[in-house]
């Protein structure tokens, strides 16, 4: 028999998906965006945005609506989305580790935009170091893209797990934007260790 926790994190996860469901979006990820755009506006119509780790695509549907058809948004992930999308959204497939100034010259030339977001996370071990190790290391790359590719004003939301490193990257967001936030989605897990950084105004 299953204990009443599990009971309500399962009703947890059923209201999301079903929500995300019922909304035409891939995952239920999507609330965590519809709360952070609702509480700081990052993203704007005819806005430039891009989404890194943009698997299965909920974060890119959702954008395209904001940015409307005036806008453009730009997902990159390993895997290939395979849902249809808006003709404002395009998607390459790389690595996020391994993208450079080069390899954003070739693939997005002359393009600089107004939000980068990541709502990267490694595969899990269970080990709850590593994991936040792994997570780091995403989000480093992450915010090594913002640094070639945001204009001056813009905004970076990353998500990354709590460990060690988590006041150096916060502190290097930081050191980049006018304003700072740390910010939980009420629709992430209570017991889950990812939390968002959000910087706004870009020093350029």
């Amino acid at each position: 028999m299953k204990s009443f926790d599990s009971r309500k994190k399962q009703r947890w996860a059923d209201h999301y998906t079903q929500r995300a469901k019922k909304e035409s979006y891939p995952a239920r990820s999507v609330f965590k965006l519809k709360e952070a755009q609702r509480k700081f506006h990052l993203i704007k119509k005819g806005s430039r945005v891009l989404d890194l780790g943009c698997s299965p695509g909920s974060w890119l549907l959702y954008a395209a609506e904001l940015v409307g058809q005036r806008g453009r948004v730009l997902g990159i992930d390993l895997q290939a989305i395979r849902i249809k999308m808006p003709p404002q959204v395009q998607t390459l497939t790389a690595d996020i580790l391994t993208i450079d100034q080069p390899w954003i010259d070739k693939e997005i030339p002359g393009n600089r935009f107004n939000v980068v977001l990541s709502d990267m996370a490694p595969a899990t071990s269970g080990n709850k170091a590593l994991d936040a190790a792994r997570s780091f290391q995403l989000c480093q790359a992450a915010l090594r893209v913002a640094d070639m590719v945001l204009q001056p004003g813009g905004s970076f939301m990353c998500k990354i797990f709590q460990g060690e490193e988590f006041k150096e990257f916060s502190d290097a967001v930081r050191s980049r934007f006018k304003r700072h936030k740390i910010f939980k989605p009420q629709s992430s897990r209570k017991e889950s260790k990812e939390i968002f950084i959000i910087g706004m105004g870009f020093k350029g």
